[in-house]
């Protein structure tokens, strides 16, 4: 308890952090109008007014209305901030304005290279026809056709769309990303797909001097590297390590460092920017603190030269977080040196919600946070569970004791998102990391000397190596049989219970108070109870889902915790396909593999479904057999007719696998029979509970 109540008085930012995300969750989920947090605030301005007009003696008596009035204001300013920063709350917004109409847009970025187009974010500046123009905000997705020039078109184009813009959905899968919601948090609502004839290039370019200097000063080291880095696959992963440019990256090489648990390494994060502050750190170390003037000047040079790194590297959201982390850190130390850790990381984090109250829903902010933290209460207490005399094996178990400590609490975080747990984290981390420095320092010593060819060549081929070690490493590491817990399942609920468990168990070890025992023993009977609820419930689940797959067949028919799986043959197989719209319902639903069926007539649970693949001939039967879904897949020769004319169906499925100029015909033919029917490519993955 004492220990709470001076963490509390020790760290104020974070009594004004949690009522101001409190603020943020409340306008997430329940939406309210501006002026309900314009009024609230008044209210708690008014109290607090009153609270100060009191008499001193009654001051201390009704001290909590000022608490009161302090807590409300922030959730309100976290209400109002997000309520702000919504685009969709703007009157200019394209989400609410568009309907088909002319648009000039300017790339708000260079073109990125797909494997069928060239894709790049554009934001919208006016939009209207050729009578009637006006403003309009948001952003919007552009992918242009590849032909064999590739377009012009750089940062700051503008140009004129008169083509009708796709609203961003998602595929509607069991479970899937919410990548709508995640554009949202962008302000992109639409995308378009552009042929060269579709779209005019306007002679004017609309451009920001500090954007354009980071894109070229991105195009000059990845020339750089490209050029001192011959071999493909090491030249991805050192182009993600310095820059954060993930274009040129093996998909199968970053599965493998996300199943060994050093994913980390390739997203630019708080791991690159803690290496360069600690190198500027040792580098410092001789400037003595004695002298006024170096205590100013080096934790300037220690900012001035993360900012300059984190520009350099690209400016991306993780490594301008993990900046202004750092910043918060060195400002905090300098100030004073017993400064308190948890109120340094409470203003970094205060700072950057209010730039960008959508980073509360970012995986890797999140992450960076529950790392930070988990680092600072436990990494001395699990360091010092083990004296080791020699001093080289101290350091490396120095080393241990902090990817330890990071592990407990982003564990849960790693859990809920991503549904596994890297059994080998540890021996990876203990020898990727170390080399990823190395690596991260020697491309940064190659920038730097680029211009001399012979020593750069060196340089260049000593890097390859390393970044061939370390692939090697993850890939080896990954081939170890049972290195992957996989196919995790925790709702919200098991998530902040794991979080109480922790706390309960840290409390009663670290301070030795045996009620926490009594918290822990708890938290883990109700985590039980509800994981054991859930596999329940699954044993009883009957469910036919047909999935919403680009140009796949994919069904799932589900029996408990069993399911058999009718489809393409590229989606029995684990790559991105699987993983990205089959895997996260299936590990949602506690659903294993059972016998695959290959009939196109099932009679499963007193219910016949019927799969269409070929185009067959059907003649008008005397009696018809009745179907309860009849699923079409992979654009056969069909009219509606023909099957109604051999099955009583009651809903007729179109399913991803089929052209959409049939699917519109199919389903005209069934309004104009009155068949129900059901699109998977309009509405998303068709359930139905048996």
């Amino acid at each position: 308890m004492q220990y709470t109540i001076h963490l509390w008085k020790q760290a104020p930012f974070l009594r004004l952090l949690i009522p101001f995300i409190a603020g943020l969750l409340l306008q997430y989920h329940f939406a309210f109008a501006l002026n309900t947090w314009l009024v609230i605030t008044a209210i708690a301005f008014l109290a607090f007014v009153v609270f100060l007009l009191l008499p001193l003696k009654r001051k201390f008596s009704q001290s909590w209305i000022s608490g009161v009035a302090i807590n409300t204001t922030m959730i309100c300013l976290g209400g109002i901030l997000f309520y702000k920063n919504a685009g969709t709350n703007d009157a200019w917004c394209i989400k609410n304005n568009y309907v088909s109409q002319k648009l000039l847009v300017t790339l708000a970025e260079p073109l990125t290279e797909k494997e069928k187009s060239f894709k790049a974010k554009a934001t919208v500046e006016l939009m209207g026809d050729d009578s009637t123009c006006r403003s309009a905000a948001g952003n919007i997705i552009i992918y242009l056709q590849k032909d064999s020039i590739k377009p012009t078109l750089t940062y700051g184009s503008q140009i004129v769309i008169d083509k009708p813009l796709q609203p961003i959905r998602n595929s509607g899968n069991p479970a899937c990303f919410d990548y709508e919601q995640y554009c949202a948090f962008q302000h992109i609502y639409y995308q378009v797909f552009l042929k060269p004839n579709e779209y005019v290039v306007m002679k004017e370019k609309k451009t920001n001097l500090a954007k354009r200097f980071l894109f070229n000063a991105n195009d000059a080291i990845i020339g750089i590297l490209e050029k001192y880095i011959t071999s493909k696959k090491e030249l991805g992963l050192a182009e993600a390590l310095l820059i954060g440019y993930k274009d040129d990256l093996d998909k199968t090489l970053v599965q493998s460092y996300s199943n060994t648990g050093v994913v980390h390494i390739i997203a630019i994060s708080g791991l690159h920017l803690g290496v360069i502050y600690f190198l500027l750190l040792l580098l410092l170390k001789p400037l003595s603190d004695k002298r006024k003037l170096n205590r100013i000047l080096k934790p300037v040079i220690v900012i001035v030269f993360l900012w300059l790194f984190s520009i350099m590297s690209g400016a991306s959201p993780s490594v301008l977080r993990s900046a202004v982390m750092f910043t918060c850190i060195v400002i905090g130390n300098s100030i004073s040196k017993q400064s308190s850790v948890y109120n340094t990381l409470s203003v970094s984090a205060l700072l950057l919600l209010c730039y960008n109250p959508f980073w509360l829903w970012d995986v890797g902010f999140q992450l960076s946070y529950a790392a930070l933290l988990s680092i600072v209460i436990f990494m001395k207490p699990v360091y010092h569970c083990i004296y080791i005399k020699n001093k080289l094996l101290d350091k490396i178990w120095e080393a241990a004791a902090v990817t330890l400590a990071a592990q407990i609490l982003t564990t849960p975080i790693s859990i809920y998102y991503f549904h596994q747990f890297p059994v080998f984290f540890l021996m990876t981390n203990l020898l990727a990391v170390p080399i990823s420095t190395i690596i991260l320092i020697g491309e940064i010593v190659l920038c730097c000397v680029s211009f001399v060819a012979p020593i750069a060549a060196v340089v260049g081929k000593i890097l390859t190596w390393f970044l061939w070690l370390m692939n090697t490493i993850v890939e080896r590491i990954e081939a170890i049989p049972f290195n992957m817990w996989s196919g995790l399942q925790i709702s919200v609920v098991q998530n902040l219970v794991l979080y109480v468990f922790i706390a309960s168990v840290a409390l009663w070890l670290l301070k030795n108070h045996r009620h926490y025992m009594y918290v822990s023993m708890l938290s883990l009977l109700l985590f039980v109870s509800i994981r054991t609820y859930s596999f329940y419930e699954a044993s009883k689940q009957e469910r036919l889902i047909v999935y919403n797959v680009p140009q796949r067949q994919a069904i799932d028919i589900i029996n408990g915790r069993n399911y058999q799986f009718i489809g393409d043959k590229e989606l029995q197989q684990d790559g991105f396909l699987k993983s990205f719209h089959l895997k996260p319902s299936r590990i949602a639903q506690r659903i294993k593999p059972d016998a695959g069926n290959t009939e196109n007539i099932i009679l499963w649970k007193g219910k016949r479904i019927v799969v269409l693949n070929d185009s067959m001939g059907y003649e008008k039967a005397e009696e018809k057999l009745n179907a309860d879904v009849i699923i079409i897949s992979h654009s056969p020769k069909l009219n509606i007719g023909d099957i109604t004319n051999a099955f009583n169906c009651k809903t007729i499925v179109f399913d991803g696998s089929n052209a959409d100029w049939k699917i519109t015909k199919w389903k005209t033919e069934c309004e104009q029979l009155n068949q129900q029917y059901f699109s998977v490519k309009d509405n998303g993955a068709f359930i139905v509970n048996f």
